[in-house]
């Protein structure tokens, strides 16, 4: 269920998070436009689009978008063939068309097949990723551009063998300031004194230390300064016509060409996946447990990327990297992903060589910890503990995601998880009746003997269905086996909005391994006149099914 929330309510800690996610997106927008071979400003471009249009109209309260790593090597190809970044641009404006009809045909649905474990894999592996990409920035080695996910150099290196390739590469002013950052952020959230300045982001004043730092190490001529080569590059128009040729538009001439067709047809199916898993990944870390339309979402994903297309800007996605980062921040509302993209368009035009002075080492610590908190120990615990049939596919998700991609990383996930629960899987979910009685109407939910998550979406509407004020039952004494999916669904319905809409809830006959305790009867004020309904019925031997209420 999507709950609507003021988008001012909570200006304070979305601002703070917004600030956060600013300073984290801004070098993933240069790194991938570098890596895509587009101008430098396309990234920036497509980061104040995702942000401040993607972001209003997105129902996603925690999910930011912007340019994609995982579109990087389409993104290459295409302008190398083309040989033209505006014939590009149209295959940009044809994906976002695209985009829009697959929420129109409400295609966004298929995110509901997504498994709880796959998309915790993947958020793991995007975690180890994060990490095993930023510790060479930390130590000032910046030979991969910010945003690179590949596991697989085109040296023939990869992830690990790079790290140990950073050893010769140290730089100690680099390594100073990624400490102090490091001492900041975690004493921002640790320090009792620290904590009561919400308002100012741990991120913003390790990266204000970081830019102090290297200008004392440059003034003094100190062997710790930071070369330009490793702070933020953000490209400085010195005109107003210099600024205006930033902006490139579409060549419409080029849509008879096949070609482009192609490129926008795999644009548009790769970033609409890449789009759903990453909102169905918001969705599991929001706090408030509000779910996402993700058919609206693909609509604002297709107006985004003609936007962006027609203001000359890269394809965007829903990005896990700024989104967990967001979300680490203390994001309540889609208002942080605005401010953002705001933040980026005022800095771009007003401030780009304070920007410049930025220490990649800084960001890079900022990112770490983002990395570390997506891929914790207690995640691995956890899966550990629910058994085989959710750990393996939540490692192989995991395993593959790093040394491969996301999409293939999942792709396997699925199946492995499809696999294990294809027996049993064509039964139906669950039985559903009414019943109507004097004192209110109860609802019987009976799940069959095997309930597994490709029933999640069934399971979800119904849920999402019950009015306020009702009473339900949902029994579990005739089932084997409960996915972890559909166990969060219940525990969720129950634990939040169950609570804010006085829906009286009645569990029974959940296994002690399900983590779900069986409820008590929940009524304990019945009214004379219910009982005597209840014998009434009995001596006319209808059966009495509202006992429990």
């Amino acid at each position: 269920m999507t709950k609507k929330i003021n988008l001012f309510a909570n200006l304070k800690s979305d601002f703070a998070s917004g600030l956060v996610v600013f300073l984290v997106a801004l070098p993933l927008c240069l790194g991938i436009a570098m890596a895509s071979g587009a101008p430098l400003f396309s990234g920036i471009i497509s980061g104040v689009i995702g942000g401040i249009v993607v972001g209003y109209l997105s129902q996603s309260h925690i999910s930011v978008s912007g340019p994609a790593a995982g579109l990087t090597a389409i993104v290459l190809t295409a302008i190398t063939d083309f040989g033209a970044f505006d014939v590009f641009l149209m295959s940009v404006f044809i994906a976002g068309l695209i985009q829009l009809a697959l929420g129109f045909l409400k295609a966004g649905s298929i995110s509901n097949y997504f498994p709880t474990n796959v998309i915790e894999g993947m958020l793991a592996g995007i975690g180890i990723i994060i990490i095993l990409k930023q510790l060479p920035h930390a130590f000032g080695y910046d030979a991969d551009f910010e945003g690179d996910q590949a596991f697989v150099q085109n040296d023939g290196s990869n992830s690990f063998s790079f790290l140990f390739d950073v050893l010769n590469h140290i730089h100690l002013g680099a390594v100073v300031v990624s400490l102090v950052s490091l001492v900041i952020l975690i004493s921002w959230d640790k320090v009792s004194f620290l904590k009561k300045l919400k308002l100012i982001p741990g991120a913003l004043v390790a990266v204000i230390i970081g830019i102090a730092l290297n200008e004392f190490f440059v003034s003094t001529g100190s062997s710790l300064a930071i070369a330009k080569e490793h702070l933020v590059s953000l490209p400085v128009p010195k005109s107003f016509d210099e600024f205006k040729s930033i902006l490139i538009t579409p060549n419409f001439a080029a849509v008879t060409n096949p070609q482009v067709w192609v490129v926008g047809i795999t644009i548009a199916i790769v970033a609409s996946i890449e789009t759903l898993l990453c909102i169905e990944a918001a969705d599991r870390m929001d706090v408030q447990k509000r779910y996402t339309n993700t058919n609206v979402e693909l609509r604002a994903q297709g107006i985004g990327n003609i936007l962006s297309s027609l203001l000359g800007g890269l394809p965007m996605t829903s990005v896990v990297v700024r989104s967990s980062a967001n979300n680490n921040a203390g994001a309540k509302s889609k208002m942080s992903t605005i401010i953002h993209g705001v933040l980026l368009l005022i800095s771009v035009l007003s401030v780009p060589a304070l920007l410049n002075k930025i220490p990649l080492a800084t960001l890079a610590t900022v990112l770490i910890l983002v990395g570390y908190k997506l891929a914790k120990p207690a995640t691995f615990k956890h899966f550990w503990e629910k058994g085989k049939y959710q750990f393996i596919p939540f490692v192989a998700t995991l395993v593959f995601v790093v040394a491969t991609d996301l999409l293939k990383g999942v792709a396997l996930g699925i199946i492995i998880s499809v696999i294990f629960v294809l027996r049993g899987n064509l039964k139906r979910a669950y039985s559903f009746k009414k019943e109507e009685y004097e004192d209110g109407d109860v609802i019987h939910i009976d799940l069959a003997q095997e309930v597994s998550f490709l029933n999640k979406a069934a399971i979800k509407l119904t849920l999402n269905e019950i009015p306020e004020n009702s009473k339900v039952i949902i029994s579990a004494e005739d089932t084997e086996y409960i996915a972890h999916d559909v166990l969060d669904l219940i525990r969720e319905f129950k634990e939040t909005r169950a609570v804010d809409e006085n829906i009286k809830v009645k569990l029974k006959g959940f296994k002690e391994a399900y983590e779900l305790e069986n409820s008590p009867d929940l009524n304990n004020h019945v009214s004379i006149e219910h009982y005597y309904d209840v014998a009434k019925r009995a001596l006319v031997k209808k059966e009495v099914t509202n006992e429990e209420f």
